[in-house]
C-alpha cells in the first residue's frame, strides 16, 4: 500500500514538471498527495515530503535539460546516468539492470547461455578465439584456440570489440551461426557453421586425485547447480578414487547464490549447525541459516584454498568452516564481501539488484571490509578502521577477525614472476607459440606428465627472439631515474665513462635471460600448451605439482599433528591461534 502511494506520487511529479503546470497547482497537488499517507505515522509524512520535494527538484532538472540544452540528448539516456550515479554513492553491488542488460545478468547468475561456447578477447588488434570450451558447439565446428575471428554471418569483425562480437555469436539454441576465421598458424581462412547449443559453464571445472589419499575439488561458481556438482564430485572421489582427504579450491571464485554456500558447508558439519545469517534494516531481511541435512563426512581432513578474488559465498564457506574449526585454511586473505543482494523486478522489464543485509557467520564476525556509508575527502570508501576491528573466536577458542575478509589460518605468499615472462605474456608470445605447437603436435602426454623437451624450449627461445620484445627490471628503472637526477643536477659530464659502463653492465641480454628463467617460462608455457589439448581442465592438471597453495595442502593433510595443531590454535607458524 504505501510503496503504491509513493510510487503514485513519484510519477504524478514527473508528470506535472515535463507538462511544465503551473507552480502552485504542483505544490498543492505534491501536498495534497502526501497528505494522504499521514495517516500511516507522521515520521512517513515527514521523509516522504523531503522525498517528494527533491523528486520534484530532479524531474524539473530533467525537463529543463531535454528542453533547452543546446544539443539533443536522450531522455533515456540521461536517466539512466542520474540512475547509476545515484546507486554508485552507496555501493558497488546496487545496480539498475535495464532491460537490454537483463541476458547478461542471468548468464552471470546462471552461467547459462545460447552460443557457440568460446571464449574470446583481442590480441594484436584482432579479436580471437582465445579458448573454446571443450565439447562445445565451438570446438565440434573446428574453432581452436589463436582463430582470428573475420566474420559472423555476413557482419565484418573490423572494427568490432570483443563484446560486440560475443553477442552476435550468441544466440537461441538450435539456430545456426556462420563464423570465417583466420588460421595463422597454417595460413588459410575457414568458414564454418556453428550450430548454437545451450551453454552451461560447471560450478565445478575439474575434479580429481591429487595423490593416491587426496582428492581435490575446484569451486569456480556458486549457480544453483554449485552444491550438487560438488556432491557429485565428492562422493565420486570417495567411493571410486579412495579419496580420504580433500582440498577444496575456492580461489579466484567471486561468490553467488547463498543458499548454495549453507548446502556446500553443510557437506562437512551436523545437521542443525548455525551456517550464517543475515541482519538488515528491515526485519524480513533478518534470516538464520542452518545446516538442514545429514552432512557427507564429518571426519575427513579439509583444505579450502582461498585467496584475494575469494568473494561472497566463498567466504561464507570459507569463513563458515573456519569459525567451525572444520577446516584449514591456506592462501591469502580474502576480498572481503559480507553483504547480500537480492533483486526487484520494476517497470519495462528491468530490475534493481539491492544491497539489504549484512551476513554474519558462526562466530558472529561481519568481513566486510569496506565501509560504504563513509568517504574519504575524495569520496572514495573507506576500509574499516583498525580501531574498529573486532576479535571473536572460532569454536575451538582460535581469534578470528571482523571487517577484513576471511584470513587464512597458513599464509602463502603470492608468487612473483619475472619482468621477463610477463612480457612474454603480455605480447602473447607465449600463447602463439602454443597455438603453433597444437598444430605441429598431434597429441601430447596428461597434462601432469608433459614436459617440453631441452629442444622444444630452444625452439620456443628462437621464436620469442624473432620478436622485437622489451621489459623492464627494477635496476633499469633505477638507472632511467639515476640518469635524469644526474643531467637534472648538470653531473653527466663528470661521471659520463662511468654511467655508460654500469648501464652496459646492466643492459639485458634477451637470450641469456630466456635460459635464466627457464623454469618459471617452462611451467607457464607448458600450462597453455596443455590447454590447447585438454582445455581448461588441462590448465589445472598441469600446474597442480607447481602450486604453491596445493603444495602447502598437502605438506598440511599428509601430517596429521601439523593438520591438528592449526584446527586446535596450537600451531607456531599459523595466523589463526588459540586466544
Amino acid at each position: 500500500m504505501v510503496h503504491a502511494i509513493l510510487g503514485a506520487v513519484a510519477v504524478m511529479i514527473l508528470f506535472l514538471n515535463y507538462f511544465n503546470m503551473n507552480s502552485t497547482f504542483r505544490k498543492t497537488i505534491i501536498i495534497a498527495a502526501v497528505a494522504v499517507t499521514s495517516f500511516l505515522s507522521f515520521g512517513f509524512v515527514e521523509s516522504y515530503f523531503e522525498l517528494s520535494k527533491n523528486l520534484d527538484i530532479f524531474s524539473t532538472v530533467y525537463r529543463e535539460i531535454n528542453v533547452k540544452y543546446v544539443e539533443e540528448t536522450n531522455p533515456g539516456k540521461l536517466i539512466k546516468t542520474g540512475i547509476d550515479a545515484m546507486l554508485g554513492s552507496l555501493d558497488p553491488y546496487t545496480n539498475y539492470i535495464a532491460e537490454a542488460d537483463i541476458e547478461d545478468y542471468k548468464f552471470m547468475t546462471t552461467h547459462e547461455y545460447g552460443g557457440i561456447g568460446a571464449l574470446i578477447g583481442t590480441r594484436d588488434g584482432d579479436i580471437i578465439i582465445t579458448e573454446p570450451y571443450e565439447s562445445s558447439p565451438a570446438t565440434k565446428g573446428g574453432i581452436v584456440a589463436g582463430d582470428i575471428i573475420l566474420k559472423v554471418g555476413d557482419i565484418d569483425a573490423k572494427g568490432k570489440n570483443s563484446g560486440e562480437l560475443s553477442e552476435l555469436l550468441k544466440g537461441e539454441s538450435g539456430t545456426n551461426v556462420e563464423v570465417t576465421i583466420y588460421r595463422k598458424s597454417t595460413d588459410e581462412t575457414i568458414t564454418t557453421s556453428i550450430t548454437r547449443e545451450k551453454i552451461k559453464l560447471d560450478d565445478v571445472p575439474y575434479f580429481g586425485m591429487i595423490d593416491e589419499e587426496v582428492g581435490y575439488i575446484s569451486l569456480r561458481g556458486f549457480t544453483q547447480t554449485a552444491s550438487r556438482e560438488v556432491k557429485k564430485a565428492f562422493e565420486e572421489l570417495k567411493s571410486e578414487k579412495g579419496m580420504k582427504k580433500l582440498v577444496l579450491d575456492l580461489r579466484g571464485n567471486g561468490g553467488g547464490l547463498l543458499n548454495e554456500s549453507v548446502n556446500i558447508v553443510n557437506f562437512f558439519v551436523p545437521k542443525g549447525e548455525k551456517i550464517v545469517e543475515t541482519k538488515g534494516k528491515l526485519k524480513e531481511h533478518y534470516s538464520l541459516h542452518k545446516a538442514l541435512n545429514s552432512p557427507l563426512d564429518l571426519e575427513i581432513p579439509l583444505v579450502v584454498l582461498i585467496d584475494d578474488g575469494s568473494a561472497s559465498a566463498s567466504e561464507i564457506v570459507s569463513g563458515s568452516l573456519q569459525d567451525l574449526d572444520r577446516a584449514v585454511l591456506i592462501g591469502q586473505n580474502s576480498f572481503g564481501k559480507g553483504l547480500v543482494q537480492t533483486t526487484t523486478e520494476l517497470s519495462y522489464n528491468s530490475m534493481l539488484k539491492i544491497t539489504i543485509a549484512k551476513y554474519y557467520i558462526p562466530s558472529g564476525r561481519c568481513i566486510q571490509r569496506i565501509d560504504y556509508g563513509k568517504r574519504d575527502a575524495k569520496g572514495k570508501a573507506v576500509n574499516v578502521p583498525d580501531s574498529l576491528i573486532t576479535a571473536y573466536a572460532t569454536a575451538n577458542g582460535r581469534v578470528v577477525k571482523d571487517g577484513e575478509g576471511i584470513t587464512p589460518d597458513i599464509e602463502v605468499e603470492v608468487e612473483q614472476y619475472s619482468a621477463l615472462l610477463a612480457t612474454l605474456l603480455n605480447e602473447n608470445i607465449v600463447f602463439q607459440f602454443a597455438t603453433n605447437y597444437y598444430f605441429n603436435h598431434d597429441s601430447i602426454a596428461q597434462p601432469e606428465e608433459f614436459q617440453l623437451s631441452d629442444s622444444e624450449f630452444e625452439s620456443f627461445v628462437e621464436f620469442a627472439l624473432t620478436h622485437d620484445f622489451q621489459y623492464k627490471t627494477g635496476s633499469t628503472e633505477m638507472m632511467k631515474e639515476l640518469r635524469e637526477m644526474i643531467e637534472e643536477d648538470e653531473f653527466m659530464e663528470d661521471v659520463s665513462e662511468e654511467f655508460k659502463a654500469l648501464s652496459a653492465k646492466l643492459e639485458r641480454d634477451k637470450r641469456e635471460d630466456l635460459f635464466k628463467f627457464r623454469e618459471e617460462i617452462e611451467v607457464i608455457l607448458e600450462n597453455e600448451i596443455a590447454s590447447r589439448y585438454y582445455y581448461s581442465r588441462g590448465r589445472i592438471r598441469a600446474f597442480m605439482s607447481h602450486d604453491p597453495e596445493i603444495i602447502k595442502a598437502l605438506e598440511v593433510l599428509n601430517n596429521k599433528s601439523y593438520y591438528d595443531s592449526v584446527i586446535d590454535g596450537t600451531c607456531e607458524g599459523c595466523l589463526t591461534k588459540k586466544g
